[in-house]
Formats: C-alpha cells, structure tokens, sequence
C-alpha cells in the first residue's frame, strides 16, 4: 500500500500519533523517530524543522530520505537490522551538518534510577536529572551530547527547546519513562554554554516554557533561560576535606562572618572575591563565613531568599567554577563555608517551579498547606516522595559538587508549624488534631540524617526561633539533628538591653541574664545577622546610646561580652567595624566608615574583633563547653544596680577565662568578686584599652586572689572595672 506520493504506508506515522506529535503532547515520540523494524524491512525517521533535504549515511554511503510532511523526512531500508547511522541535514544558505540521530539511543536513566525518584531516595539526582553532558561510543565513532531529564508526571508532553532549535517544541520532543513521571531525551551536538528549558504541554492544552528544576546554570538575570555546564573542575582543598570529616565543629572554635556577596563590594564577582574577601576574612581572623544564598533567584531584593534555581549558584556574579574557586580559597586559608539553604518555600515565577506541569507539583496542592501568603511564594509539599528527594538530594548537591561545610537552613519555625502565619480557617490541622507538620518534620530529620551519614563534619544549622524542643537533638532520639540553632532570643533580648541608656538598664537586668536559664536546651549561636540591619531597624552602632565615643564603647562591650556568652558567634559583614548605616542590597557596605572623620573608632572596633578572635581561638575555655552547662558558672549575676555581670568559662583542657562586664556609665575602681579558687589571672583582653580607642585606664595585667571569702565563695579578686567595658582574664594553670 502506497500514499497518494507513492510512499509506502508501513513507512508513515498513523495520522493520530502524528496529530500528537504535531502537538508535543506525545508520551512515545522515540516509537516513530529513529530507527525501526517494519513489514518487510526497516525503516529510519527524523523530523528536521526547516531543513531543505535530509540524507541518511550508513555505512559510509549516503541515502536521501523523502520528506512527508510536517518537516518528517523517512527513509525504508530493505534489511532488518540496526544500523549506526548519520543523519546529514541541508538548511538553506548554509553548510549541510552531520550528527547522531537523537532518536537512535537508550534511555540514559535506568530502572534502579527511576524507582530510586519514586521512592524519593535518589541521593544523586543531579546525575539523572537536569541536563548532563555525556558521549556514547559507537561504531561510527564518539558521540557527545547532552543527555535531558525532567520530572513532569502531569505533562501530556515535553520537549527540550532552545536556540539550536528556534524554540520550537516539534523538533526534540521527550519521551515518557512510565510511571515515573520521568520524561527524557538525548540530543547530540548539544553542550557546554548552551541555553534551554522545557516546553511543558500541559492537559489544558497550554505550552508552558519552564526553566529546568535541575539546571546546573542560568542566564543572568533577568534572563531566566537554564544553561548546560560541563564542569572538570580539578579541586586541591583534599586535605582540608579529610580533616573535616574527623573535626569536632560544634565544640571546637565558631565565629562566623555572614555575607551577601553582591553588596559586600559591589561590582565584586567570585572571582574578584576569591582573592580581596577571603583575605579580609582571614585576616580578621574568622573561623568561618557564611553566604547567604548563592543559589539562582529571580529578585535581586529577595538577597536569593526566593530561589528559582536550586542547582544553579546565581549568575549575577560568575560562573559555577568560578564559586568552586571561591570555596576552594577559603579553604584553603582554613576557613570553613556555609550557605544559606531555603527549602521551605519558593516564589511564584510561571518560569520556574510554580505549578511546574500545569496542576500543583513542587507545592502542596491544599492552598492551606501549599501558599505562604506573607510572602507570597508557594510552600513545598514535602509529603510527596519526589519532592523531598528535590530537596534532600539538593542538600547533598551543594556539599559534594562546591565542597560547603555546612548549611544554614532558612525559615525553619514556617516548616514545622501548620498555622504558621495563618488566620483562623487558613491552616487545616495534623491527622492527630495538631498544629505540627509532620511531613516536614519527617523530611527535616530526613535530610539531617543523610548529610551527617554521607559527610561526617558537615553542620547544619537551624534560622528557628521558636521553642520547638529538640532542634539540635539527634534524629535518633527524635529531635530534627541540626548541628546548631540559631539563639533568636539570645539576639532580642541583648539588643534591647544594650539599645538602653546605661541609667535605665537596671530596670532591664533580667533581659542581660535570662539567656543563661536556656542556654543548653539547644546548641546554639548567638547572631547578629542582616535580619537585624534592615527594615528601618538601623545599625548596630546606630542602636548604641550617646555619643560616638559611647557608641563605639558600647559595640566593643557588646562583641565582649558576646564571645564569652556561651554559644557559637556570628556577625554581619559591616558590623566588624561598626558600619554606621542600615544595610542596602543595592550598595556596598560602609567601607567609608574606616576613612575620614570619626575613623579612629572603627578601626577601632576593627582591631578589637581580629584581638577577640587571636584569644578566643587559642583558649578552649570560651568554646570546648558552649553546649555543656559545666562550661559556665555565675560569679556575679545580680548586680543589676551596677549593670555589672562576671561569670568563668570552663574549658574542657582544665582551663578557666573569667569575663567581667560592666554595662554601666560609671568605672568600679576597686570591685570585689568571690572566686572559687586561689590563683593568679591574667588580662587577655580588655575592651576600654587605647588601642582600640577606649579610655585606656592602666589595668593590672595579673591579679592575684585574696584569701578573703565574698558572695559564698573562699577567696576573692578585687578588680578596677571601667565604665562601659568588658574584661577576660586567664587563670594562670589548669583549673
């Protein structure tokens, strides 16, 4: 049988599959193109948008193939075998191109990988899914390309579209791979720098072009195309890996420099980065940094807490390798890297994951669950397996492929509560009457299981600020096993004490002192983090009573007496010299503050947090026991008329720091402490000392106790305590 142009019917597409071929709603278009057995013979089939001839090569020997319609192009063939073949495309006004058939090869996801998706425990997802570059050897010699796969399960149809195809969605359509929801396709010639999404038809009928979940890269914004990369990145921080698998991070050292890398010099990208603020880092002396998100976001306002590309670090400021080499130079100046991570919500951007394949997908189709209206972004269903596999495996992706240290999870109280900022009738209770959400309690403890599993020395850390029990308790033991929390109280609590002025903080002690009745309910660290910097809140320095003189007095006295509070420590880029304005995204920190008039107190305050971070980092007392109520004892904690604290810290190597605190406008020139012991104690830093532009009072350097008893205690130590000022003296032997 033969069409009205003499083809052979065996040879055509039945009109209904070429219907839906036409239309890209297609669950099978590799069961027409390529190659195939038929009656009788063979047959090869491709669809060529636009091309003027198409001819076929086997063997060496070139075949043209007959066009019949819609741009397909067949060619029977009298055997009943596979060939490897070429196809050799004729375009108009240009030389005719030689490649693979897209169409002639197996899936490049296999069983194991489809059910390990479904069940939600593919721990390398970005292997299988999203876009990889890969090369197939044949007969016919290497063949490179990029292999493509989405999960879609309520797509009709699917099809990679880009510039190598005017974007139209006829020319590589996906095929379906079962109940998986799978939809895959490899497309030789495709590679490294070329941009693509998904065309998704849904079952409305609608073409939605989708940027790919697992994108590796993207445009810059405001482009929102995703982008292959081909990385073979050669990394040299091996040792640095090694070690962290056998550090004990949550008990050893902490202070952490929090940074949004667009505005902490703005015009700075990674590579700039790499060498100007890892030296800074460095040089202040702090044990870890932690970027807020770098992965792709469509709003630059967000500061990337709206993530649309959760693969993809954000263009706007280098290329994948070029972060690599960020991450690799800390390391290699031993400072350790986290990154803010957000799993609990995404925006509504019809290009990125927002009802991905036309119903609710990524999100919770219940807007009760699915929708955090505050924000105006969609809340992940964390309940569906393949879902929490995104997430878990994302997790993962950031740890393995750049090497990070950690992750700060981002909004965890908005996860773990049902009526978090919800009304009365906008939250449907647990199946047990509550208002947890045990599926994202599940994928919490989930995905801390697995990173501490897959990478041992690897922390995550908790943004929580709730009185949910357990944070930073093992999964094993129920808790949700974070690493650390951040002590949102602690925070509150301080600054509202310390934006006082000194004659009214005796009314406010409580405020100072309460912190030390929960102190180790959780491991926790205590932030000053850009949250506190924005929003009309001001700056620290700006929160500080009096004049500069006071203002700078009172900065110094409040990173003292941080760094001996137990807890790990963080601080916002700026506040290391007392950046004097509110921080602006759009501008970089207040570097001016270090020039100029009124200089002399930041450099200042400067020079004390590099002195704070040379003692704290060599004297186990002021972190070995952050976590451990034997690391801390009160030597004088209710002193509220003289807004004077002193407390020992304890290190777990037997050594003792005795922090002494005055909070008020007026020196204690002969205070007398109850100490525990006899000994001599050494000054080892003073915050009111002249080089850091305090009054520079001529403070003993070692003090001995008396074997006069005070406050309960057998001994004692009578010290002269400037106003406005904190002291640590180290115990002169093991304690």
């Amino acid at each position: 049988m033969h069409d009205a142009n003499g083809i052979d019917q065996k040879l055509l597409i039945p009109d209904a599959d070429m219907e839906r071929l036409r239309n890209c709603s297609h669950h099978a278009p590799h069961d027409f193109y390529g190659w195939h057995a038929v009656e009788g013979g063979s047959v090869i089939r491709t669809r060529q948008l636009g091309a003027t001839r198409v001819d076929i090569l086997i063997h060496n020997e070139s075949r043209p193939a007959t066009p019949i319609g819609d741009d397909v192009w067949v060619l029977g063939l009298p055997d009943i075998y596979t060939p490897d073949y070429r196809l050799c495309i004729h375009w108009p006004d240009a030389e005719p191109v030689v490649t693979a058939d897209p169409y002639a090869f197996l899936p490049t996801l296999g069983s194991l990988d489809l059910h390990l998706i479904s069940e939600g425990r593919h721990e390398r997802l970005w292997d299988v899914l999203g876009a990889n570059v890969r090369s197939y050897e044949t007969a016919l010699g290497t063949v490179k390309g990029t292999s493509f796969a989405v999960w879609a399960p309520n797509a009709e149809g699917v099809a990679v579209v880009g510039d190598f195809c005017a974007w139209n969605n006829n020319q590589y359509p996906m095929r379906s791979l079962g109940s998986s929801g799978v939809w895959e396709l490899f497309v030789p010639g495709l590679g490294a720098g070329d941009a693509y999404k998904f065309a998704i038809q849904t079952k409305e009928g609608h073409r939605r072009d989708k940027a790919d979940p697992l994108a590796k890269a993207t445009e810059a914004p405001p482009e929102t195309t995703s982008v292959i990369v081909d990385s073979r990145y050669e990394w040299t921080d091996g040792e640095w890996i090694r070690n962290r698998a056998h550090a004990d991070v949550v008990n050893g050292p902490m202070s952490i420099y929090e940074v949004h890398l667009g505005s902490w010099k703005i015009g700075k990208g990674y590579k700039e980065l790499t060498t100007e603020l890892v030296d800074y880092v460095a040089e202040q002396g702090f044990t870890h940094v932690e970027l807020m998100p770098v992965a792709e976001h469509p709003f630059g306002g967000s500061w990337g807490y709206q993530v649309s590309g959760y693969y993809a670090p954000t263009a706007r400021w280098g290329s994948p390798d070029e972060l690599r080499a960020l991450i690799e130079a800390f390391h290699n100046r031993g400072i350790g890297v986290i990154v803010d991570w957000v799993p609990a919500h995404f925006p509504k951007d019809d290009w990125a994951l927002a009802r991905f394949d036309g119903p609710a997908l990524y999100e919770h189709p219940d807007w009760r669950r699915g929708e955090q209206k505050d924000w105006g972004t969609y809340v992940f269903d964390f309940g569906r397996n393949e879902v929490r596999n995104f997430l878990v495996a994302n997790a993962l992706y950031w740890i393995e492929e750049f090497h990070i240290d950690g992750l700060r999870v981002d909004a965890v109280a908005s996860m773990l509560y049902l009526d978090y900022s919800r009304e009365e009738g906008e939250w449907e209770p647990n199946q047990y009457g509550g208002r947890e959400n045990l599926e994202a309690v599940q994928f919490l403890q989930e995905m801390n299981a697995t990173v501490h599993r897959a990478h041992p020395g690897v922390i995550t850390i908790a943004e929580e600020s709730t009185s949910w029990p357990g944070v930073t308790a093992p999964t094993e033991h129920g808790g949700l096993g974070f690493s650390l929390k951040w002590n949102m109280g602690w925070m509150n609590d301080t600054l509202e004490y310390f934006k006082l002025d000194p004659v009214h903080r005796v009314y406010h002690h409580n405020d100072i002192t309460f912190s030390m009745i929960y102190a180790y309910s959780e491991k926790y660290v205590l932030p000053f983090s850009h949250d506190e910097v924005v929003h009309g809140k001001g700056s620290l320095w700006g929160r500080m009573p009096g004049d500069d003189w006071n203002k700078a007095a009172g900065l110094r006295a409040l990173y003292g007496y941080m760094f001996s509070h137990p807890g790990k420590n963080l601080l916002f880029m700026g506040q290391e010299f007392g950046q004097t304005g509110e921080w602006d995204e759009a501008h970089s920190i207040d570097w001016s503050n270090l020039e100029g008039w009124g200089h002399e107190y930041h450099e200042g305050i400067q020079a004390l947090i590099r002195d704070i971070h040379w003692v704290y980092r060599r004297n186990p007392a002021l972190y070995s026991q952050d976590h451990h109520y034997s690391g801390f004892q009160w030597i004088k904690g209710d002193d509220a008329a003289n807004n004077l604290l002193a407390y020992i810290r304890y290190g777990t190597d037997g050594s003792a720091i005795l922090a002494v605190i005055n909070l008020s406008g007026t020196s204690q020139p002969a205070y007398k402490l109850g100490m525990p012991r006899a000994g001599d104690w050494e000054l080892v830093l003073n915050t009111d000392d002249e080089k850091y532009e305090g009054a520079g009072n001529d403070l003993v350097q070692v003090v001995a106790t008396e074997d006069e008893g005070w406050d309960g205690h057998d001994h004692s130590l009578t010290l002269h305590i400037p106003a406005n000022s904190v002291q640590w003296y180290r115990h002169r032997g093991s304690w």
